[in-house]
């Protein structure tokens, strides 16, 4: 399993370059740690020399060092990083969920769960995403561009919109590599949590993830709340992810 995940996210990095045992992934269009990271190949030996090789392909390219990864795909390394001085952000357990023990949730009256359908309503799903997560910023073409992307490669997009027409809540899924697909950005606007709107945006891009073919679907919880929206539409702890840069 935690093979399977890593595998998934090393096939889906930007603009990737190696950098010994590790792929790195630039995005040109922005210089945001969340999205230029550093992952290692599963298995493979890692020396400090290669630390130091990597921290450089960052300086190169004007990019804070930073990695995610799954723990057990590369048990050894925290050490290493943590001797070249880097700090750890955060640990997540993530959770997967299979078409096996996929649960459909009822509906949410009064809400709709669709995809959207036009850059406007792309833009109120980004607006509602940062909103939710406390990072009220004003959306940019980039952000829109961005999540057309997704959708044109084969990527999952989906909103709540209330009937009265704002967006609620939205979340996404990135294309499916080697059978799975990693769900991201649950986020439900706070006059409208604790409807099960979280639990219905996560079903449906689950849903929409399996009928593509792929059999795997994972994310991460950052929370009690979340792990038991999670968990009511059939996701079950998988294993562990590190956050960590320089």
């Amino acid at each position: 399993m935690d093979l399977r995940i890593q595998q998934s996210v090393l096939s889906r990095r930007p603009a990737a370059v190696e950098s010994g045992p590790f792929i790195l992934g630039f995005d040109p269009a922005t210089d945001s740690p969340n999205i230029n990271y550093a992952t290692p190949r599963p298995g493979a030996e890692i020396t400090a020399s290669d630390v130091a090789s990597l921290v450089g392909a960052f300086r190169s390219a004007s990019r804070r060092p930073r990695l995610e990864y799954v723990v057990n795909c590369a048990p050894a390394l925290e050490e290493l990083l943590l001797a070249a001085g880097f700090t750890v952000e955060e640990r997540h357990e993530f959770l997967t969920c299979s078409p096996e023990s996929f649960v459909s949730p009822p509906p949410v009256d009064g809400f709709v769960v669709r995809q959207p359908e036009n850059r406007a309503e792309r833009a109120a799903m980004v607006a509602a995403q940062g909103e939710a997560f406390g990072d009220a910023f004003e959306v940019s073409d980039a952000d829109v561009d961005r999540l057309e992307t997704l959708r044109q490669q084969g990527g999952f997009e989906m909103a709540a919109f209330a009937s009265d027409g704002p967006c609620a809540g939205a979340g996404q899924a990135v294309p499916p590599g080697g059978g799975v697909s990693e769900i991201a950005g649950i986020a439900v606007r706070a006059p409208y949590r604790r409807r099960g709107l979280g639990g219905t945006i996560t079903a449906a891009l689950s849903r929409q993830i399996f009928e593509s073919g792929a059999d795997l679907a994972w994310l991460e919880a950052s929370g009690d709340d979340s792990w038991r929206v999670y968990e009511r539409v059939g996701f079950r702890t998988a294993g562990r992810r590190l956050y960590i840069r320089l």
